[in-house]
This record gives structure tokens, sequence and C-alpha cells, in this order.
């Protein structure tokens, strides 16, 4: 499937707010939102600024979304219809079921610094699911689910540079790491409090139903 290949900081300067989309980069002054407030291709904030209408605002939410986790419009409208086919709230069900992809764990589990990092590690083959080789970074995990580096990644400078500073990263509630192993466990589905996100879910439910 297309993904999105071009600058990540080029994608927070669009909807005008920091995604983390460059890890530990985006709390430095190198940040591009920090150093270029306008969005991309306005030159000096030459262009008239005009009032952003409640469709805009419901616009840029979907796309902060879609951003965050790193899928297309279609993939995105798919967990949209997926949400909405479940009993429940359609926002917080379409946030729980990106939660649950598999790159976006690795990421909560402090495997990488940022979810374009994850999606690399996951395609290229360094973790399991339940023993198991998994380089589908869309893949859906569920309660119970173990989360472990292939057999070989461990020698990886990436993983010695994970392994010194797993007691400092802070794990969400419904997910476990075992530092001696460095391996994941999903322990409950995600419940919206507990996913760290300025997403406004209600928002992006009004965008598709109109």
């Amino acid at each position: 499937m297309a993904r999105y290949i071009g600058p990540e900081c080029r994608l927070c300067r669009r909807v005008g707010e920091k995604l983390f989309l460059k890890g530990d980069r985006c709390f430095t002054p190198k940040c591009a939102v920090d150093r270029r407030g306008t969005p991309p291709g306005d030159h000096g904030g030459s262009r008239r600024r005009r009032r952003v209408s409640e469709r805009g605002l419901q616009l840029k939410e979907k796309q902060k979304a879609r951003f965050s986790y790193g899928v297309l419009e279609r993939q995105f409208r798919n967990y949209f219809a997926e949400a909405l086919r479940k009993p429940g709230i359609t926002g917080e069900l379409m946030l729980e079921l990106l939660e649950r992809r598999l790159d976006n764990v690795v990421f909560r589990l402090g495997f990488a610094d940022s979810r374009p990092q994850a999606r690399q590690l996951v395609s290229h083959g360094f973790f399991t699911v339940n023993e198991r080789k998994c380089d589908i970074p869309s893949r859906s995990v569920k309660v119970g689910d173990v989360i472990a580096w292939k057999e070989g990644s461990t020698k990886l400078e990436h993983y010695k540079q994970i392994a010194r500073e797993a007691k400092s990263k802070q794990i969400p509630a419904w997910l476990s790491l075992d530092l001696q192993r460095l391996t994941g466990k999903v322990l409950k589905l995600p419940g919206r409090d507990e996913i760290a996100s300025k997403i406004n879910d209600q928002a992006i439910v009004a965008y598709y139903s109109r």
C-alpha cells in the first residue's frame, strides 16, 4: 500500500501544531513548527488569512489523526467505518483501533522514538507477536498478545540504547513492559483516557457524518 514518504515536519506545519513525528527532535529548537510557524508554501505569511469554518476545523482534526498514526485516507476511512459498525461511542472506538496498530504499540512500549520509526522497525521484521515474526505495521493486537524483539535484533545498537533507557520510559496502563527481557504485553484494550492524544474524535465523527 502506498504511504507518505515526504518530510514529517511538513505535516506538522500543515496542521499548525506538533505531532511529534521526529522523536526527540520535536523537543529541540530544530523543530520546524517552532522555527517556521507558517503552513507549507506560505512564505512569510504574506497571503491573506481566512477565518476557518467549522468544516475546516473538522478536517484539521481528521488530518491530525491521520498524520499522527501514519495512515492514508482510505485506510483511515476504513477504521472509521469499522468503529461505526460496533456498539459504543464511534470516536473512541476509532481511536482504540488506531492505538491497537502494531507500529503504535511498538512506539507506546518505548521501542521507538516516534511512530514513523516504529513503522520502519516493524516493516524490517525486527519484532514478533506471540513468538511469530510480524512485519505488518497495521496488524491489530489483542488482549494477551506478547510483542518481543526477534532473535538477532538484540545485536542492533538501537536495541542496546532502548535497553539502557527502558527504565525511564512511561508505558500506558493498558500495556506492560518486561524490563529484563524487553518484551511487551497487551493487558487490556485502551480506554479514551489512556490514549495520550489531543485529537478531537467527535469532530472527526462529525466530518464523516455529513
